[in-house]
């Protein structure tokens, strides 16, 4: 049975990291983008990067960043990951796997099979894709959830992970519609907007273990 790998994404304490690795997540996601109720400092990511215990890979998330930004916050973050979760080109992508030598994730706002065919363009560009609800007013940690049917049938050229409303309570649900291999929850996890709840990242957790101890 392939165990399904879970991101914890927005964290900002050393208590919700502490939570993320004691529920056993995968990873963890700091985000540098000051219009987020998640945003961290880059000084304040390297801090919480430095706490995470090594079975956590740690994911920094940026949207269109420049050259500039994005190189500062490789160096002082030195996260496992990057993710863009913007409108950032296949070719930049490429761009800066090659000059920081580190897997780079693309979040896509999945609205019909149409953008799902067009995700192809990042085939050799990004190393995994992360489906999520369309952009609002921010680009994602919205809670909103997208059409999970877009997904059935679909043949994924490139590893992949289901985004986007999820929560302890539809988790199951989501994962028998699409058979993710990666979950990434944010602000289904959270008591308020950016302020993780350490009870539901532990049950968001058990929720896909259980899941993939039934299927």
């Amino acid at each position: 049975m392939d165990k399904t790998e879970i991101k914890i994404c927005g964290l900002s304490t050393e208590d919700s990291i502490a939570a993320a690795a004691a529920a056993g997540a995968d990873y963890i996601g700091l985000v540098h983008f000051p219009k987020s109720p998640r945003h961290v400092s880059l000084d304040r990511a390297a801090e919480l990067r430095a706490f995470a215990p090594d079975s956590l890979k740690i994911v920094l998330l940026l949207v269109n960043a420049d050259p500039k930004l994005t190189g500062q916050a490789i160096n002082v973050v030195k996260p496992d990951i990057l993710q863009f979760h913007g409108s950032e080109t296949p070719d930049w992508i490429a761009l800066v796997r090659d000059q920081a030598d580190l897997p780079i994730w693309k979040a896509l706002g999945l609205r019909d099979k149409d953008t799902l065919q067009k995700s192809s363009r990042f085939e050799g560009a990004a190393s995994r894709l992360l489906f999520d609800a369309p952009a609002k007013s921010l680009p994602g940690g919205t809670g909103t959830r997208f059409d999970w049917s877009v997904l059935e049938g679909h043949q994924h050229l490139i590893p992949w992970g289901l985004a986007g409303g999820l929560d302890a309570d539809n988790i199951a649900e989501a994962m028998t519609a699409t058979q993710p291999p990666l979950v990434d929850v944010s602000s289904g996890v959270e008591s308020a907007p950016g302020v993780k709840d350490v009870d539901r990242i532990a049950a968001f957790c058990q929720a896909v273990r259980t899941y993939d101890e039934t299927r």
